[in-house]
C-alpha cells in the first residue's frame, strides 16, 4: 500500500465538536514541543510543507488530520511541555489531546516523537502511562545530530525502557523514513489492526 504518497490536508480541529467524523484507520504523532512532529510527517510523505513546521514552540495548537487517500489519516497533535504558552492554553490542549487519544475509536497506532538527544523524558513518560495499551512507535528524532556510538546507546537505552518499537529517525538524513513508514503501513493493513 503506497497510502503515503496521496497524502492531503484534511482538516484542523481545536476541539471534538469539529473534529472529522471517524472513518479510517488514524495514526497520531505526539511528542513534545518542537520536538520534529511536523517535520517527520513531511519526511513520511514525501512533501516539504503538507504538515507546517515552526522553530517557535507550541505554534502547533490544534489537532490536524491529514488524509492518506481514502484508506488512512495521520493526526498532528499539539506538542507539550513548553512553558511560555499560556497556562489556560496549555490546559486547552490537555483536554483536546487526552480526549482524542482517549475515545478515538478508528485509533490504530500512536508514533511518540522524541529528540534522540533527550529522550524519554518525564512528559513522554506520563504519555506513555496514559496510552496504556495502544500500539507505539517511539521515533528518536534528529539522530543525525548523534555520533554512530551515540545513536547505538540511546536506541538499547530506550528499547530497554519500553514495550514497543523504537527507531532511529532524522528528517534531514532521511535515515530511517524507509523503515518507518513500511512498519506504519503495515499498522493499516486490516489484518494487522488491533481488535477494540
Amino acid at each position: 500500500m503506497k497510502a503515503f504518497s496521496q497524502a492531503q490536508f484534511l482538516a484542523s480541529s481545536a476541539g471534538s465538536a469539529d473534529m472529522p467524523l471517524p472513518g479510517p484507520p488514524e495514526i497520531a504523532f505526539a511528542g513534545r514541543s518542537n520536538v520534529g512532529k511536523s517535520s517527520a510527517i513531511n519526511a513520511l510523505v514525501g512533501r516539504k510543507r503538507l504538515a507546517f513546521t515552526s522553530k517557535t514552540p507550541g505554534r502547533t495548537q490544534t489537532i490536524n488530520f491529514f488524509e492518506l487517500g481514502d484508506s488512512a489519516r495521520l493526526v498532528d497533535l499539539p506538542g507539550y511541555g513548553y512553558a511560555k504558552v499560556p497556562q489556560a492554553l496549555r490546559a486547552q490542549w490537555r483536554t483536546l489531546v487526552g480526549g482524542y487519544l482517549a475515545s478515538r475509536e478508528t485509533l490504530v497506532g500512536v508514533v511518540l516523537v522524541m529528540d534522540a538527544r533527550h529522550p524519554l523524558t518525564p512528559l513522554d513518560a506520563q504519555l506513555v502511562e496514559f496510552l496504556g495499551d495502544v500500539r507505539l512507535l517511539a521515533l528518536l528524532s534528529k539522530a543525525d545530530k548523534l555520533t554512530k556510538a551515540e545513536q547505538s546507546g540511546t536506541l538499547a537505552s530506550v528499547k530497554a525502557s519500553l514495550r514497543a518499537d523504537v527507531r532511529l529517525f532524522s528528517s534531514e538524513t532521511r535515515q530511517g523514513v524507509e523503515d518507518c513508514r513500511d512498519l506504519l503501513e503495515g499498522w493499516l493493513s486490516p489484518s494487522s489492526r488491533p481488535r477494540k
